[in-house]
């Protein structure tokens, strides 16, 4: 009925790039905030990026400011994650996260927590290593 998907994860080597898909049905993407997490193994859920409904704004964690960039194209209701100059430590299960946009009223100073977002994705695997 509602989903999100996420694609796109694999093994890449340190300093390639990837780029994640998150993929909705059953809802209208265009009234929801996005955020992108992960997990990394044995450690726990890290917030990475987030962007509101229109677009107009972004946030990153400061671990991949510079190297990932957060975009979206709500006629294909799809949200896009892509990771540059990727390291070793960027090796995680990313998920992506909808969150309703008169819930989620600013980015700012950093991504709303997880409990903010109301969907989530099984997520993808992405591991960097040589």
């Amino acid at each position: 009925q509602l989903q999100l998907v996420e694609s796109g994860g694999g093994l890449v080597q340190p300093g390639g790039s990837l780029r994640l898909s998150c993929a909705a049905s059953g809802l209208t993407l265009n009234y929801y905030a996005i955020g992108w997490f992960r997990q990394a193994p044995g450690k726990g859920r890290e917030g990475v990026s987030c962007i509101t409904s229109s677009g107009g704004s972004t946030n990153y964690a400061n671990s991949v400011k510079g190297r990932f960039t957060i975009s979206r194209d709500n006629a294909k209701n799809t949200v896009y994650l892509q990771m540059n100059s990727l390291k070793p430590e960027d090796t995680a299960i990313y998920y992506c996260a909808a969150g309703s946009a008169r819930r989620i009223t600013t980015l700012q100073p950093m991504c709303p927590q997880a409990l903010t977002y109301e969907y989530w994705g099984h997520g993808t695997q992405v591991t960097v290593s040589s």
